[in-house]
């Protein structure tokens, strides 16, 4: 009888959603993405539970957001027509676990990289969030059947942001001589160990995949502040200039190798260097600083109670010292979405979720 009430919610489900034609989101990634898995990591000291983040979230408080409001993976799901699925570990015990799961989940954790030991005693990392999903997927199967739960897992949309914190934390270590690997070894290894996780996804059922690029993270307030001249970082966004080109081939090898497999690569550089070199042109005012933060460029740490907090958010491009603030986040997610090459290809998200 339970299998029957299962299949019966899934079949209104489904009929409620046809027009959208994508039925659910499911988020994998790193603070970027984040909304909330790391609040519920006693461990990890990566979090952003307090003031001033949220300031500009509805009711105004704090959601384990790295932002003022919201970020990336909510704006992609309301573009979507969907509601921003929630942080997987947030979701109760007690819960009907296939309901929550047809309608979205975010695996993302901050401090999370493509490899493994990327922080890992602080997030929740890929392979983790990986093997969330994988026993989700399990249970879907066994309440709906395989091809119902098939046909909606090949209809919904596998987001993925995450690099950054495997490319910040080698630059670190290497500047201070603790490493003896070549940027071209670190970024081969990355997309190494990302093929496994997008075959595993792929595997798991996954036929929709959007990638964000790691973007101009030299740029960043942090690597601004560590600079002499107060500019971008050109080593740091080399680096990530090479991953996100290893990405984008990788997907397409995947592509040929996968048939069934579509997936629109977000080359969030072109994009967020337009806003840094033309600010004026987007509503912009400050692209070097943080909005919140203490010190040099407010990016000696990062954002926290006693932090200094600018007046109008929406004319910084940087919340803090690494992450963007929501208007920036809403700008990005708009040209993900509707825009073409340069920016996202081959396909955007738009022409991604009509598939």
């Amino acid at each position: 009888m339970n299998e029957l009430v299962y299949i019966f919610c899934y079949c209104i489900l489904f009929m409620t959603q046809v027009k959208a034609k994508v039925p659910a989101i499911y988020v994998f990634g790193d603070s970027l993405a984040d909304v909330g898995n790391n609040d519920y990591l006693e461990f990890s000291f990566l979090k952003a539970n307090f003031p001033h983040n949220g300031v500009d979230y509805p009711g105004g408080k704090a959601t384990g957001r790295f932002s003022n409001g919201k970020n990336c993976a909510d704006f992609l799901a309301e573009r979507l027509g969907l509601p921003s699925p929630p942080p997987y570990l947030s979701i109760p015990a007690n819960s009907n676990i296939t309901q929550v799961f047809l309608k979205g989940v975010n695996f993302a954790s901050g401090g999370a990289g493509v490899l493994d030991s990327t922080r890992a005693d602080q997030c929740l990392k890929l392979t983790k969030q990986i093997d969330y999903y994988s026993t989700m997927y399990t249970d879907l199967v066994e309440k709906l059947g395989f091809i119902q739960a098939r046909d909606h897992i090949s209809m919904s949309i596998f987001a993925f942001i995450i690099g950054s914190n495997d490319i910040l934390d080698y630059v670190k270590s290497s500047s201070s001589y603790q490493l003896n690997v070549t940027a071209e070894q670190l970024v081969g290894s990355m997309i190494s160990s990302l093929e496994v996780h997008l075959k595993r996804i792929y595997n798991l059922g996954a036929r929709k995949i959007i990638f964000v690029g790691t973007g101009p993270i030299g740029c960043c307030p942090q690597q601004r502040e560590n600079s002499t001249s107060g500019e971008c970082s050109a080593r740091t966004n080399s680096i990530s200039a090479q991953y996100d080109s290893g990405v984008a081939s990788l997907l397409h090898e995947m592509k040929s190798e996968f048939n069934d497999m579509n997936y629109s690569f977000f080359n969030s550089s072109s994009t967020l260097m337009e806003y840094i070199e033309s600010p004026d042109a987007h509503g912009f005012t400050d692209v070097k600083a943080a909005c919140c933060g203490i010190g040099n460029l407010n990016a000696l740490i990062a954002c926290l109670p006693v932090s200094r907090l600018c007046e109008d958010r929406t004319s910084y491009v940087f919340w803090d010292l690494y992450h963007p603030t929501e208007a920036t986040a809403r700008l990005l997610t708009e040209t993900m979405f509707s825009g073409s090459r340069p920016y996202v290809f081959p396909i955007n998200v738009k022409q991604l979720g009509d598939l």
